[in-house]
């Protein structure tokens, strides 16, 4: 039997005030902890218990069930205990195991929530994702500071102290009954289960906020690196809306002009020096792509069938799918994604395009996207990817000299 999974989310925080549906990384908070429930292996139901309306809608845009909480629960006071039982009356849940996951930590992952849920095995009725802690307390006394668990005669050095574990606030697993019959989220034998420190941060105020975007964007981008085939020998790309914003400049003679970012010239001047094959494969017959592509030093395919086109580039370069990473904006870049090893978006491709990658950019199409790439790339240096960069001493005058 699957877990129920309740997220408690007022709309009264004071601290950060409307924090549970502010953006963090381009997602609501409460987003990162309903994807984090939902693709839990032990999970099978994700409810969010809210009294605002807002909320409400934007964690059922995100995939979860909700329940309506009443105000008499949504107090600053009201334990979560109440929200939770209040939950488990809503959904009729009556036994299994109850997942009490909060929203404020946002770096919480599905491996957290499962490792929580079987910490319970078949010897506990409670368990708490937590942080192996090795401090020496103090606490504030009229008769001055005391030590809290060691002797300031007798201090030991810290490896000897004995390891002692803090609540992250993040995950809790609870046997249904023995909830039900406790009231509150320890009943009965509690398990411990460790998580990294670094998964452990919860959201109290602005700092915290700062702290969680580093952290998740650290992450994100280390995802995304990972997505990326062990070694890459070619990189193909479209035109308009990879190397371009996707938009034409008409004067008043018809003769066209677009907008194109330095930084992906550069990128692709280094990748070049590294041995990487460089192609663009367009659709648009049009002279200032040409003349764009013969500056950067990138042959250019004009085609309207793509995916024969760069199956045979490859051939001849004896380059095969799974070492090729084709970066595409439209529909008739989607075949080319699916086939390619590693099929990237922009991050104002078409949906369509979104929905083929297996990477999507932070970085718009003509705004550096393929900068970004060359960025993941070096990132692996060592993993058997196409290895460090250059020195900027010994290759940046030579891109600049490309892309002036």
């Amino acid at each position: 039997m699957q877990a129920l999974a309740v997220i408690p989310a007022r709309g009264g925080s004071k601290g950060v005030p409307r924090k549970n549906v502010r953006l963090l990384c381009g997602k609501p908070l409460i987003a990162w902890t309903i994807e984090a429930a939902r693709q839990a292996e032990t999970v099978g139901r994700v409810v969010v218990s809210t009294d605002d309306p807002e909320i409400a809608a934007v964690s059922r845009r995100w995939g979860a069930d909700v329940v309506h909480r009443p105000a008499a629960l949504s107090g600053d006071l009201s334990p979560s205990e109440q929200a939770l039982a209040h939950a488990l009356d809503a959904t009729g849940v009556r036994d299994g195991i109850l997942v009490f996951l909060q929203c404020t930590s946002p770096l919480t992952l599905p491996e957290d929530i499962d490792g929580t849920v079987r910490a319970l095995g078949s010897r506990y009725d409670s368990a708490f994702a937590a942080v192996r802690r090795r401090r020496f307390l103090w606490r504030r006394t009229a008769g001055g500071a005391e030590p809290v668990g060691h002797d300031t005669a007798h201090r030991p050095m810290r490896q000897q102290l004995r390891d002692e574990f803090e609540e992250a606030g993040a995950v809790y697993a609870l046997r249904v009954p023995a909830f039900l019959r406790a009231g509150h989220r320890f009943p009965g034998r509690t398990a411990v289960y460790e998580i990294p420190p670094d998964r452990s941060l919860e959201i109290d105020d602005e700092s915290d906020f700062a702290v969680a975007e580093t952290l998740l964007r650290r992450r994100l981008q280390r995802d995304k690196a990972a997505a990326l085939p062990r070694r890459v020998e070619a990189v193909v790309m479209d035109f308009d809306g990879v190397l371009t914003d996707n938009r034409v400049h008409v004067g008043e003679g018809g003769a066209e002009a677009v907008t194109c970012h330095r930084g992906d010239g550069w990128a692709m001047a280094r990748l070049r020096r590294q041995g990487v094959h460089l192609l663009v494969l367009t659709g648009e017959a049009n002279a200032v792509v040409r003349r764009r592509t013969e500056k950067l030093g990138v042959e250019c395919i004009v085609t309207d069938e793509k995916l024969p086109v760069l199956q045979a580039w490859l051939r001849r370069r004896r380059i095969g799918p799974e070492a090729t990473v084709y970066v595409g904006n439209d529909v008739p870049d989607v075949p080319c994604m699916a086939w390619a090893g590693c099929g990237v978006a922009p991050a104002d491709a078409w949906p369509e395009a979104r929905a083929a990658a297996r990477i999507v950019l932070d970085t718009p199409g003509g705004r550096g996207c393929i900068r970004e790439l060359a960025q993941l790339l070096w990132s692996r240096h060592g993993s058997g990817g196409t290895g460090p960069p250059p020195s900027p001493h010994d290759s940046g005058r030579a891109a600049d000299a490309q892309d002036r």
